[in-house]
């Protein structure tokens, strides 16, 4: 039996959003992956038989956000034929050595159960809440939190208190819609310059995971930000501290903020705080000198892919072989526990 126009109008979607994908894993141009899954978007909001009405007609740039190469790929999987450039795009990821993991890092790798630090369109991500838990189901994910940025971050559309409520209302609906996978409530929340957290306590308290991130003032004095990263670790809201020394590798790059990582790892060792080891390429965050410091002095670990788009969330791949590395067992790595383990923590 011949495909529907529902199926057929479906498969280019998905197609689209499997270039999306592949561009983002790959780490190009975010208008590039953009324009695909604006262009999935558009068609599979479209009525199935007007696509391929368009289609059959050389139309489908008609249809809002659609352009000339993503009307090609999805033209050409409305009629089920191969796709050359999606096939190039696979053959580069296919060859891509960072996808080889060594043998401790494959095995750390399968036991990680999901990721606490991603982000949405709510703030500065790329894709709905919905496109983002899809992927993380697809990469054999249990759970995935959505952390936000708080609302100091205005060049990141962070969120305010009614912001992040109205957003807590579609967690709990979008996991009783995809359990038992768990979507977790979360907040990547900016540290203040005197250590405090950018969002009102109480509703921190209904969180399941709060990351503190330094995102303001990066350069200020050691000193100055030794005690604001004290003060932060000591907040018994905090989870995870995210990209610690906020250093920047690729690109417009920059340098890791200086502070007291000896007593950072310390306090985050006592106070239960989990070191991010953050996947994102542009920041490998802490450097290798500092993750040895928080092994030694006795820390847990979050492997976390600060992922602002689907594709980004394969990127735990790199914090798996950072942490291999490093010697670091499952046992002190947080993304390995259940989700009813990690909101015990709370």
């Amino acid at each position: 039996m011949s495909p529907s126009s529902a199926d057929r109008r479906d498969a280019a979607v998905a197609t689209l959003r499997r270039v999306a994908y592949l561009l983002e894993r790959a780490q190009a141009s975010a208008y590039r992956s953009e324009a695909f899954r604006a262009a999935a978007r558009s068609i599979e909001r479209t009525d199935p038989d007007q696509v391929l009405a368009l289609a059959g007609s050389g139309s489908l740039t008609d249809l809002p956000a659609v352009g000339e190469r993503t009307a090609e790929v999805a033209g050409l999987a409305l009629r089920g034929a191969d796709v050359p450039y999606l096939l190039d795009l696979e053959a580069q990821d296919a060859a891509d050595p960072t996808r080889v993991l060594a043998p401790g890092a494959a095995a750390l790798r399968e036991q990680v159960r999901g990721d606490l630090h991603a982000h949405t369109e709510a703030s500065d991500g790329a894709t709905p809440m919905q496109e983002m838990v899809l992927a993380a189901l697809e990469l054999g994910h249990e759970y995935l939190a959505i952390t936000d940025h708080s609302p100091r971050l205005t060049v990141a559309n962070g969120l305010s208190a009614p912001r992040l409520r109205a957003q807590l209302e579609q967690v709990a609906a979008l996991t009783r819609a995809v359990a038992p996978f768990t979507v977790l409530s979360g907040i990547e929340c900016d540290v203040l310059e005197d250590g405090g957290l950018d969002q009102d306590p109480d509703l921190l308290d209904e969180l399941d995971v709060v990351v503190a991130s330094v995102h303001s003032k990066l350069r200020m004095d050691r000193g100055s930000m030794t005690r604001r990263m004290l003060a932060a670790i000591a907040n018994p809201r905090t989870d995870v501290l995210g990209h610690c020394t906020g250093r920047k590798v690729v690109g417009r790059t920059r340098p890791p903020s200086e502070f007291d990582a000896q007593a950072v790892f310390e306090a985050c060792a006592e106070q239960g705080v989990a070191v991010e080891i953050n996947c994102r390429p542009d920041r490998q965050d802490p450097p290798d000198e500092l993750v040895a410091l928080a092994v030694e002095a006795g820390c847990l670990f979050s492997i976390d892919t600060d992922a602002h788009a689907p594709g980004q969330l394969d990127w735990v791949s790199a914090g798996c072989a950072r942490a291999a590395e490093h010697g670091i067992g499952a046992d002190r790595i947080i993304t390995t526990w259940p989700a009813e383990r990690l909101r015990g923590r709370r």
